[in-house]
């Protein structure tokens, strides 16, 4: 369901009522309260639903997340350069931003290879949305977190893992890579398994209510 960001929950609600399963863009909803709404319609209809953080069906996300151990710091930018008015993601009424777009890709690695952050901090420059934001994060023994986003950078992506036995870097760990391994393709094949097998989806929405809630903190300090 590849929507505006502002027309997920109603229309993953209404195809979730309808009997369908629902394989929803990133982020999920606009906030944690839309994201529980939606988790009860799903399994109030006895449906799968699932956020779509694609990266995370690569193999070599999954081998560099299975190997990761005793990550001190991680650090996450995606920026690109957006000079497109009247595009969806600068229009704050349909959940623009460069949080809600390429920010929430790095609060997502983050929590996934550090679980679940006890202290947030974020600055941004604002100019009708968040053109730019930057957060810190903060884990229960001690490890930390920096994510970036920016609609105001030539394009970079890149993530970095630092750890005692040293630091690994990834480039471009958010996009599509011109291999065999499409991760959209993966994912897709994987979450209809899931629904043909009646097993749970590979990314639970538990997972994604509590990256809405991180979200949610974030933007309590940016806006």
């Amino acid at each position: 369901m590849p929507l505006v960001n502002s027309l997920h929950r109603r229309w993953c609600v209404a195809a979730l009522r309808a009997g369908k399963h629902v394989l929803c863009e990133k982020p999920l909803a606009l906030n944690a309260a839309e994201g529980e709404e939606m988790a009860a319609a799903a399994e109030a209809a006895g449906r799968l639903l699932m956020e779509g953080f694609m990266y995370r069906f690569h193999p070599r996300m999954r081998a560099l997340r299975a190997g990761a151990v005793d990550v001190a710091h991680l650090a996450a930018r995606f920026g690109f350069p957006l000079q497109a008015p009247g595009n969806y993601r600068l229009d704050p009424a349909l959940g623009g931003g460069a949080l809600m777009d390429v920010g929430c890709y790095g609060v997502n690695v983050a929590r996934w290879f550090l679980g679940e952050p006890e202290r947030i901090s974020a600055a941004a420059h604002v100019d009708g949305v968040d053109m730019s934001v930057a957060v810190v994060l903060g884990f229960a023994g001690g490890a930390t977190a920096t994510v970036w986003g920016s609609f105001e950078s030539p394009e970079d992506q890149e993530l970095t893992l630092v750890s005692p036995a040293g630091t690994q870097r990834v480039n471009q760990p958010f996009t599509s890579w011109h291999d065999p391994d499409d991760p959209y393709q993966i994912m897709v094949e994987e979450f209809a398994d899931a629904a043909l097998s009646g097993t749970p989806a590979p990314i639970s929405l538990e997972d994604s209510i509590a990256g809405l809630r991180v979200l949610d903190a974030i933007r309590a300090q940016i806006s």
